[in-house]
């Protein structure tokens, strides 16, 4: 732990920070199903998604789920990447790095917030079915062959149309990224490192995201942890008495 990280936060510290984390949860998967989206609105935006990525030259998402939809074992795969690969993945990575590095899981939990919120607004404004919604020649991989999926995600708290931004990307990205840098040991971090591909392959195979709602999904991620490196700079600057109140929250050390 490098001398510009916070003291090493105990249990009691987790446990402040716990519903932290449940009210921005509630609020992301509870807003999601709140503000869901027309059934026609979220099939045509799906479709000027198909034009524009028409136009760019990239929509390959049936050639490509063409190309494993007759292997089993690895439509196996990519539906096991979807599921487990993005919530106890983070859950865990988060866990290490309250304890491990808390410079770094602060500064991603402020990267989250902000990305989670960006993501709610464009869920709200601009709904977009997934291509497993849309009636292209794609299947639903995960409702076919993965019934475990529903736990993990239940469907009254679920935004069926909200495919764009991919954040089961671009938060894999975020965490992704974060332990690459983070972690001390080389295959986790060479494991870490290519989470954020695997999880993008997996979210097109498996028919749950357009490859444009990957590439927004990372955008929103990155411009999500530009915002938290601001918000830090900026608390860094600010009187000590105020910093003070605010240290919790931003996971800033003692001294600059």
């Amino acid at each position: 732990m490098s001398s510009a990280d916070p003291p090493t936060p105990g249990w009691r510290n987790l446990l402040r920070e716990i519903p932290v984390l449940a009210a921005a949860v509630l609020a992301y998967w509870g807003g999601r199903g709140l503000t869901e989206g027309s059934y026609e609105d979220a099939v045509a935006n799906a479709g000027r998604l198909i034009s524009l990525e028409q136009r760019l030259g990239i929509y390959h998402e049936i050639r490509l789920q063409g190309l494993i939809i007759d292997h089993q074992s690895m439509v196996t795969l990519m539906n096991w990447v979807y599921m487990w690969g993005h919530w106890p993945v983070i859950a865990v990575c988060a866990l290490w790095l309250f304890f491990c590095r808390p410079s770094a899981y602060f500064l991603l939990r402020n990267a989250f917030l902000v990305s989670g919120a960006i993501g709610l607004v464009i869920f709200v404004a601009f709904p977009v079915a997934p291509p497993r919604l849309t009636g292209i020649e794609v299947a639903d991989t995960i409702t076919l062959h993965s019934h475990s999926y529903r736990v993990l995600q239940p469907p009254a708290f679920v935004n069926q149309y909200a495919a764009m931004p991919s954040l089961h990307f671009g938060w894999n990205l975020l965490i992704g990224g974060g332990m690459a840098r983070e972690a001390t040991r080389m295959p986790v971090r060479v494991a870490c490192g290519l989470l954020p591909a695997a999880m993008a392959i997996a979210v097109v195979l498996t028919a749950n995201h357009f490859i444009i709602d990957v590439i927004a999904g990372g955008a929103v991620a990155i411009f999500g942890l530009l915002v938290a490196w601001r918000i830090r700079s900026f608390l860094l600057r600010l009187p000590p008495a105020r910093l003070r109140l605010l240290r919790r929250w931003s996971g800033l050390p003692e001294s600059p």
